[in-house]
């Protein structure tokens, strides 16, 4: 993301339907994770996915390669470093957790920073990674948002697999809403604002996603791919 991406992604992220779902995926995988521990959450942008590990007693590092996400991190008192995701300034095997959600999508070359993921990790700790799904949905909207690719379940847990990681889980989100984002986002010329969405369609979009948690869609095609997988011992 860029300077403006970022502050624009910090003013919407607490109230936005997308980030809000995102967030309750978090803490529902942190729930099951159990005792918290050590946590980078890579791509951090405006500290929202970070808020949410210390929220839950994690001592969370974030890390972004853009400096106005890293002040923004600062600013909330957070532990925050600027760097490149395929050169982590970590030690290697002493995290619990790492966070890397929609970040590989914009990184070229996805395998070198998914090896980074791995070799932060100690032996057993979890990675948490989504990215977007399906190059059938490829549109303006990726192209203005600088990323690379879109993804299949193969190709992601195969990008898991070649960095070291053995995969525990690999689920869709927002399948209801598929349809209708492609078809939006096709028709459109430019990159989607997500800060423009009206609050009463923002609060009927978060209840859709979350009535999709209560449904058995995980394994349907949607926008939106998350994998947990770890570091073997």
């Amino acid at each position: 993301m860029d300077t403006i991406e970022i502050q624009r992604v910090a003013e919407i992220e607490d109230d936005n339907w997308w980030y809000r779902e995102r967030r309750e995926i978090i803490a529902r995988e942190l729930r099951r994770l159990g005792a918290p521990g050590r946590a980078v959450d890579i791509g951090a942008a405006g500290g929202g996915n970070t808020r949410v590990l210390l929220d839950h007693g994690w001592r969370a590092t974030a890390i972004d390669n853009t400096e106005t996400a890293v002040d923004l991190c600062l600013a909330q008192g957070m532990d925050a470093y600027y760097a490149d995701a395929c050169f982590l300034p970590l030690p290697s095997g002493t995290f619990d957790l790492a966070l890397a959600l929609n970040v590989l999508e914009h990184i070229e070359d996805d395998a070198t920073a998914t090896s980074e993921i791995t070799r932060v990790l100690r032996p057993g700790g979890t990675a948490l990674v989504s990215v977007p799904c399906d190059m059938k949905l490829w549109s303006a909207h990726d192209v203005a948002l600088g990323r690379h690719r879109r993804y299949t379940r193969r190709t992601l847990t195969d990008t898991l697999a070649a960095a070291g990681l053995a995969l525990d889980r690999v689920w869709s989100c927002n399948v209801v809403l598929r349809p209708l984002i492609r078809l939006r986002r096709h028709r459109m010329a430019h990159c989607e604002d997500m800060a423009n969405v009206h609050p009463a369609l923002n609060e009927g979009l978060s209840l859709l996603t979350s009535l999709e948690r209560r449904l058995p869609l995980k394994s349907w095609p949607g926008v939106t791919l998350f994998a947990r997988a770890h570091r073997p011992t």
